[in-house]
C-alpha cells in the first residue's frame, strides 16, 4: 500500500540541514493508559512502528518520559538501524512517578543523564533534534540553556528544540543556542499558541503541534458535517489537513498505536483545504 500523497504534504528543513517530509509520527501512544507502561496490545504497537517508514514517514518524535521509556525502547528493538534519512526526535525534562503524572526536573546533570539513556535506547549516536521538555521553574533557566549548549558542543545532539514555550523564552534560549523547533500544544481547537508559530514562522523554526488531533477530543458537529462530507474525510482528517495548510513550518505528529489509526492520518496528508473551508475550520477555535 503506498501513501496518497508521496510528499506527505511536502517537506521542512530542521535547522538548516535536516529536511523532514511535514507529517510526521507521535511515539507517545505505544505505550499504557495514562502515557505509563507497556502497550495493552504490543504487537499492533509494533506492526504500527513498522508501518510508519513503509507509509513514507521520515520524522519520528518521542521522549524518554513516555512509559516512561517504553516508546523509545519500542523504537529502537522495530526500527534500529534506521531507514536513510529518518529522524527520531526526542525529550527530557518530564519524570513520571504514576499515571498521568509529569514532574519538572531540569537540572543539567540529569537532562545530561537522560541523553545518553535515550542514546541507549534508541540504538543511536547522535540525537539529531533533542528537545527540553520543560523549562524548570525550579531551576534558573540559563542554567539549563547553557548545558544544553554544551550539550551540542559535545555532539550529544545535533539541533535543539523547545516545548511549550513563549515568544519570550524562545529569544532568551537563542542568546545560548539556535532553536530548531518548538512544540506546543496547538490545533483548530487550541489557538493559544498563534503569537509563538508565527514567531516561528518568521525565524523559520519548525513548529511542532502537540495534540493536533486535540488527544481523541474532536468532535464532529453541524459545523464540521458539510466539509466531512464533500472532503470524504473524518474531523480528524480535517484537522490535519488544517494544520499542514495553517503554516509551512507545522510539522504535525499524530500518534496511535494502531495500524488502520496511523493510516487514516497518513490520508489526511492528500486532502487540499480551499481557502474559505480553512478559514471555516480555524474558525471553530475562536
Amino acid at each position: 500500500m503506498t501513501t496518497p500523497d508521496a510528499s506527505l504534504s511536502g517537506t521542512f528543513t530542521i535547522g538548516g540541514d535536516m529536511p523532514v517530509k511535514r507529517l510526521g509520527f507521535g511515539a507517545m501512544r505505544i505505550t499504557g493508559p495514562g502515557i505509563w507502561g507497556e502497550p495493552q496490545d504490543i504487537e499492533e504497537a509494533r506492526r504500527t512502528l513498522r508501518r510508519v517508514p513503509e507509509l513514507g514517514i521520515d520524522f519520528i518524535d518521542t521522549a524518554d518520559s513516555y512509559g516512561p521509556e517504553v516508546s523509545e525502547r519500542l523504537i529502537g528493538e522495530v526500527l534500529a538501524p534506521y531507514s536513510a534519512g529518518t529522524i527520531i526526535a526526542t525529550k527530557a525534562g518530564l519524570t513520571r512517578t504514576g499515571p498521568n503524572v509529569w514532574k519538572q526536573v531540569g537540572r543539567p546533570e540529569y537532562l545530561e543523564q537522560e541523553i545518553h539513556m535515550s542514546l541507549r535506547r534508541l540504538k543511536l549516536e547522535r540525537i539529531d533534534l533533542w528537545q527540553l521538555h520543560r523549562i524548570d521553574a525550579k531551576v534558573p533557566r540559563d542554567e539549563q540553556f547553557g548545558a544544553i549548549a554544551g550539550f551540542i558542543k559535545a555532539g550529544l545532539v545535533g539541533h535543539v528544540g523547545l516545548s511549550e514555550v513563549s515568544v519570550e523564552e524562545i529569544k532568551a534560549a537563542q542568546k545560548f543556542f539556535p532553536v530548531a523547533t518548538v512544540q506546543n500544544r496547538y490545533n483548530f481547537t487550541a489557538l493559544g499558541s498563534d503569537p509563538v508559530l508565527d514567531y516561528c514562522e518568521a525565524e523559520g523554526i519548525g513548529f511542532i503541534p502537540w495534540a493536533p488531533l486535540g488527544s481523541g477530543n474532536l468532535k464532529s458537529g453541524p459545523a464540521t458535517a458539510a466539509l466531512e462530507a464533500k472532503y470524504g474525510a473524518s474531523i480528524n482528517q480535517l484537522a490535519l489537513a488544517w494544520a499542514l495548510k495553517r503554516s509551512p513550518v507545522m510539522l504535525p505528529i499524530p500518534g496511535t498505536s494502531k495500524v488502520k489509526h496511523l493510516e487514516e492520518n497518513v490520508a489526511a496528508a492528500a486532502i487540499q483545504l480551499s481557502d474559505e473551508d480553512f478559514a471555516t475550520i480555524g474558525g471553530l477555535g475562536r
